[in-house]
């Protein structure tokens, strides 16, 4: 196989391309990690964790990818047949379903068409509805990785508190932390699930449970069977820095410094940036006379655009070529958008050159594919940057 000369252009919605910084940072020599000086350590990220999080709850950190999140905030809070109740907004709210009837539990799932949001006052409806009171969690997407639509939370909420019901409220945040804003404490989330390799500009390897007292409290009643997802457990330890079992000790080296320069930014900075590079984006593809799969401007996302292939083309032989001929990594389309969309990621370490080196690519495969489209899009996304660009400097 020929060298590919240059850098690699990992454009996918995550894992996210992780800055030397945080490559340096995890380069660290394995410490003891019941020592002082991981507990030092321990307490400096379990603490910086909340201002992400917009919380001064706890946040619970595992060895494990997003998908040990999902678990850890099921079997916490809820008992064998408990009702559930989730909304079809793509791929992961349909795996997040799965688990749950994996669980044991009752999901109810509340259809979807892929292209909108979790809808308020669909789910204000069916929370009006259930005079018993036989629904004990609300789970939706907040940012839904497999379509580029971000559900209005701050509006679920509400729609939950107009019902007057006392179901938990559990969001995916997994590719929203820190690059869409996300309010645990303001929007009355009861369980924030996350995970490292988005926003955290992290490898794949941990993940967050962010917690409210009501919460807790449920755990406390909760009869699932949990032992390495147990909250109590991790808290108990966590309250000195420490850990019940081995922790990813060098990837929380990693995650203090992506947390210092999150910092650095400003977090309304980061989510400015991300809101910035999604615009662009999606003048882009309007310029190619492409359609983008979110249907409602209100819910597009900053973190990724999903774009739909026109009729008769291949995203799967599209993605290929720009791969092969560019050395540039695109989302592919998932679950029935499979070959029908691929998804531009624009999220976590990354800047202007960086996207407009993505659209190059994007466009030049269009091209070489034989994709119908029209010239101009990263003229376009071009054209916004600097305008945008030259009003932050006035």
């Amino acid at each position: 196989m020929a060298y590919a000369t240059g850098r690699h252009f990992l454009q996918i919605p995550g894992p996210t391309n992780v800055p030397e910084r945080v490559l340096r940072a995890i380069d660290h020599p394995t410490v003891d990690h019941r020592g002082p000086e991981f507990q030092k350590l321990g307490l400096e990220v379990l603490e910086g964790l909340k201002r992400v999080f917009k919380t001064q709850s706890p946040v619970v950190v595992f060895p494990a990818s997003g998908t040990g999140a999902w678990e850890a905030a099921l079997v916490n809070t809820l008992s064998p047949g408990d009702r559930v109740l989730m909304f079809e907004t793509g791929h992961f709210a349909t795996l997040w379903q799965n688990m749950a009837n994996k669980l044991g539990l009752a999901p109810e799932f509340m259809k979807g068409d892929w292209r909108h949001g979790a809808d308020p006052a669909a789910i204000e409806a069916r929370l009006a509805e259930d005079k018993k009171r036989e629904i004990k969690a609300v789970c939706v997407v907040h940012n839904e990785t497999s379509t580029g639509v971000t559900s209005r939370i701050a509006e679920v909420r509400k729609a939950i508190d107009r019902a007057g019901h006392s179901a938990l409220f559990m969001v995916d945040a997994i590719s929203s932390l820190a690059s869409i804003d996300h309010r645990h404490d303001e929007w009355g989330v009861d369980v924030t699930v996350a995970g490292s390799q988005k926003g955290l500009m992290l490898p794949p390897g941990l993940s967050f449970n962010a917690l409210s007292d009501k919460a807790r409290a449920a755990a406390r009643r909760a009869k699932l069977p949990k032992s390495y997802w147990s909250w109590e457990d991790m808290l108990a330890n966590n309250q000195n820095g420490f850990f019940p079992y081995t922790p990813a000790t060098n990837l929380l080296y990693g995650l203090r410094e992506s947390l210092r320069m999150l910092a650095e930014e400003g977090l309304e900075n980061v989510f400015r940036r991300h809101d910035r590079h999604a615009e662009a984006t999606r003048r882009a593809v309007r310029a190619w006379g492409l359609e983008i799969l979110c249907a409602d401007p209100h819910e597009y996302s900053s973190a990724l655009t999903a774009v739909l292939m026109p009729e008769g083309t291949s995203e799967i032989a599209f993605r290929n070529v720009v791969l092969e001929r560019f050395n540039l990594s695109l989302g592919s389309g998932l679950g029935k958008l499979r070959d029908k969309v691929f998804r531009i990621g624009h999220l976590g370490d990354f800047n202007d050159l960086m996207l407009c080196g993505t659209l190059a690519g994007v466009e030049m495969g269009l091209a070489s594919a034989g994709v119908p489209h029209k010239q101009g899009g990263v003229a376009a996304a071009m054209e916004y940057l600097a305008s945008a660009n030259l009003e932050s400097l006035t």
